[in-house]
């Protein structure tokens, strides 16, 4: 029976007398570890062949995927490149048709442009024959206007003249010390003025002073010295009296005109 604890004579004890008893003790000594090591690389080589095949199996997924992700991105970028060309090709269409219409828009602007030559010509014609015609009524109403100067300065008096004393009145009437006989005085003075004067008559001043003897009450503070803050209604006529001034002035001027 073989004993592992006597490795010097590596169990060969039933064949230690015949001859060559050395090289069947070596035989059998080596033939364990070559068949381990057989063993070992039996089955290093079949895991190292399914390594292998795992691996090749992986590297075909990714194959596999890869082209399957580089088809896409073909068909993709195909697909985006018809959708560039159809989208350019509209664009260009487009670009054709306003291109035609902008050619037909010049055309018709340039007909336009000659009609409207032609009738500026003959309104340009049409205004130097009225200018002839108008130049002696020109003459006329720059001499009328001329004539209405006068008028128009004694009125633009006039209305300076009222102004000055309806701010005294309004100043009497507004102040607690001042007697009212002197409010009374300076309407009596303006209103007989008024009817005296024929500027005041033409613009009918009467009517409107005795409007704000009535009516306007208007009065700044108690301690005010401004004059233009005390009456409202009298300011409003005295616009509406230059106002007059110039609307009578052309109204004069238009009636000797039509008169002639």
């Amino acid at each position: 029976m073989n004993n592992l604890n006597d490795p010097p004579n590596w169990n060969i004890r039933p064949n230690s007398r015949a001859d060559g008893g050395d090289g069947s003790r070596w035989n059998y000594a080596l033939l364990v570890p070559m068949l381990g090591l057989a063993a070992f690389r039996w089955i290093w080589s079949r895991e190292s062949q399914k390594e292998i095949e795992k691996e090749r199996e992986a590297y075909r997924q990714r194959t596999v995927a890869f082209q399957r992700e580089l088809e896409a991105k073909y068909h993709a970028v195909i697909s985006e490149s018809r959708r560039a060309v159809a989208r350019l090709s509209l664009e260009l269409e487009k670009e054709q048709n306003r291109t035609t219409s902008y050619r037909e828009a010049l055309i018709a602007q340039g007909r336009k442009l000659v009609e409207e030559k032609k009738l500026l010509e003959q309104e340009r014609a049409q205004v130097t024959q009225e200018k002839r015609q108008v130049q002696p009524l020109r003459s006329a109403y720059l001499s009328c206007l001329g004539r209405e100067e006068d008028w128009q300065r004694r009125a633009r008096l006039l209305l300076k003249d009222v102004e000055g004393a309806l701010s005294e009145r309004q100043s009497v009437y507004c102040s607690l010390l001042l007697p009212r006989g002197r409010r009374l005085q300076i309407e009596k003075n303006l209103l007989g003025r008024a009817c005296a004067d024929p500027v005041a008559a033409d613009l009918d001043m009467a009517a409107g002073l005795t409007d704000i003897f009535k009516h306007d009450t208007h009065c700044g503070e108690v301690w005010n010295t401004d004059r233009r803050r005390n009456g409202r209604l009298m300011w409003l006529y005295l616009k509406y009296w230059e106002l007059m001034v110039e609307l009578k002035k052309f109204e004069r001027v238009e009636k000797t005109i039509l008169e002639k």
